[in-house]
C-alpha cells in the first residue's frame, strides 16, 4: 500500500463517531460529553472573538477533533480528522510550547506558512493540554479567519488556564470510569458468588435429608448406651445445618432476586408450622422450650416463611440464652396484628451491638456455636417482606425478640 493510501486508510470523521467506530472513540466521548469543555470553548471564543475553537486529540501520527465551536464553518465536527502534517498541532506536540499569531501576515515566525495558507488561517492560537502525570493529550486551539489578539498576556494566561483545566478533568474522567469498571466486577463477581452459593445449598438439602432419616432410624434401633447418647447430639447438629443452609440459601436467592419472595395464603397454618419448629428445637437441645400460642382468627401470611424467621429467633436464643433456663415462644393477636414473641434469659443485647444487629453476617461476642451470622437479617427480612418488623427489648435479664406483622398484609 502506497503512503498516500496508508494515510486515507486511517484519516476518520464524524460518521465513524456517530456509529462508535472511531479509533478515538472514549476520548471523543469524555470531550464531547462534558458541560466543562463546552463552557470553555465558548468563553474562549468570546475573550479572543476567535470563531472557531476546538479541543483536538493528537498523537505522533493523528489529528483528531473531540470537540468543537464552529462559526467559521470549517466543517469540523467531534471524531473529523486532518492529516497531522497539515496542522500546526504536531508542532505543538513535539516541542510543549505553544503556537501563537496574531495575523500571520505581519507574524515574524508563521509569515506566509503553507497550512496558514491551505486553510486560509490568518489568527491562530494552540495551547498544548497534559494530563497530569505530565504525559501529552492534545491541544486547545482558537482559530480565525481575519486578524486577532490572542497573544495578549491575559488571553495567553487564560488560554493555559483553561488547557490546564481540560488536562485535569481528563484525569478526574478516568478514574471515575476506572472506579465504575471495578464497581461494575466486584458486582459481577457477587452475584457469581452468590450462584454459587445458592447451587452449593440446594445440593447439600439431599444428604441432609438422608442423614436426618438415619438418624431417625437409628433412633428406632436397639444400640449401646454411648451410642444412643450420640444420636440426639448428631440430630442436633444436623438441625443446625438444615438452619445454616436455609439461611444460606435465602441470602443468595434475596441478592439474585432483588429481595424475599412469600407467598401469602388465606387462613395459613401458621400454629401447626411453629408447632413443628418447637419441636424440632426441643429434639436438638437440652434447654426447656415453652410454647404457647393464641391465633383466634385466621391469618393471611407465608406460613412457611413465618415459621423460618421464628426458628432463626429460637437458635439465636439457644445460642445465646443461659444454659439450663428456658425458652418462651408466644404467639398472640393482639390491637396491632399478630405478634410472635422468643424470649430468653441471659446477658443482654450489648447497646453497640443492637443497631447493627439485622444487618448480614453480623454476631455478637458472646455467641456461643458457629454461626454465619445471618439469622436475625433473613428473619428481619421475612417480616419486612410481611410489612411487618423485629423489634427487641432488654429488661431484668431477659432479651426477647418480637416478630410483628400488622393485619392490613393479611388482606386478601
Amino acid at each position: 500500500m502506497s503512503d498516500a493510501k496508508l494515510r486515507q486508510a486511517v484519516i476518520q470523521d464524524h460518521a465513524a463517531f456517530l456509529d462508535g467506530e472511531h479509533d478515538f472513540q472514549e476520548d471523543i466521548l469524555k470531550l464531547a460529553g462534558s458541560d466543562l469543555v463546552g463552557t470553555i470553548l465558548e468563553t474562549v471564543m468570546l475573550a479572543t472573538n476567535m470563531r472557531f475553537a476546538a479541543v483536538a486529540r493528537v498523537t505522533n501520527e493523528r489529528w483528531v477533533a473531540c470537540r468543537t465551536v464552529d462559526e467559521v464553518n470549517f466543517g469540523l465536527a467531534a471524531g473529523d480528522e486532518i492529516e497531522i502534517q497539515s496542522t500546526f498541532c504536531q508542532t505543538v506536540r513535539d516541542t510543549s510550547e505553544m503556537v501563537l499569531f496574531n495575523d500571520v501576515a505581519t507574524d515574524a515566525v508563521y509569515l506566509n506558512h503553507p497550512i496558514a495558507a491551505q486553510f486560509g488561517i490568518v489568527s491562530y492560537a494552540s495551547i498544548p493540554i497534559h494530563r497530569s502525570d505530565g504525559s501529552f493529550f492534545g491541544t486547545l486551539c482558537a482559530i480565525d479567519t481575519v486578524p486577532r489578539n490572542v497573544k495578549h498576556p491575559r488571553v495567553v494566561a487564560m488560554l493555559e488556564m483553561f488547557a490546564d483545566a481540560i488536562g485535569k478533568s481528563l484525569e478526574t474522567e478516568e478514574r471515575l470510569e476506572t472506579q465504575e469498571k471495578l464497581v461494575e466486577q466486584e458486582r459481577e463477581l457477587a452475584r457469581i458468588q452468590d450462584e454459587f452459593v445458592a447451587v452449593l445449598g440446594h445440593d447439600l438439602r439431599n444428604p441432609v435429608a438422608a442423614l436426618q432419616s438415619g438418624f431417625r432410624l437409628l433412633a428406632k434401633q436397639p444400640l449401646p448406651d454411648d451410642a444412643r447418647k450420640l444420636v440426639p447430639v448428631m440430630e442436633a447438629s444436623l438441625l443446625r445445618m438444615g438452619d445454616l443452609i436455609d439461611n444460606i440459601m435465602m441470602h443468595a436467592k434475596a441478592r439474585l432476586g432483588g429481595g424475599i419472595q412469600i407467598e401469602a395464603t388465606a387462613d395459613a397454618p401458621l400454629a401447626q408450622s411453629l408447632t413443628q419448629i418447637v419441636e424440632e428445637i426441643r429434639a436438638a437441645t437440652t434447654q426447656d422450650v415453652e410454647l404457647v400460642l393464641s391465633f383466634d382468627r385466621p391469618l393471611f401470611c407465608d406460613a412457611p416463611r413465618v415459621a423460618q424467621a421464628i426458628s432463626n429467633l429460637l437458635s439465636n436464643a439457644v445460642r445465646h440464652g443461659t444454659p439450663g433456663t428456658p425458652i418462651k415462644l408466644h404467639g398472640v393477636c393482639d390491637a396491632s396484628g399478630i405478634a410472635i414473641s422468643v424470649s430468653n434469659q441471659g446477658e443482654p443485647v450489648p447497646e453497640d451491638l443492637r443497631q447493627d444487629l439485622f444487618h448480614p453476617f453480623r454476631r455478637g461476642s458472646h455467641a456461643r456455636g458457629e454461626g454465619l451470622g445471618l439469622g436475625l437479617y433473613i428473619a428481619s427480612t421475612i417480616a419486612a417482606a410481611h410489612d411487618g418488623l423485629i423489634d427487641l427489648q432488654c429488661a431484668d435479664g431477659t432479651t426477647t425478640f418480637t416478630f410483628r406483622m400488622p393485619y392490613k398484609a393479611q388482606a386478601a
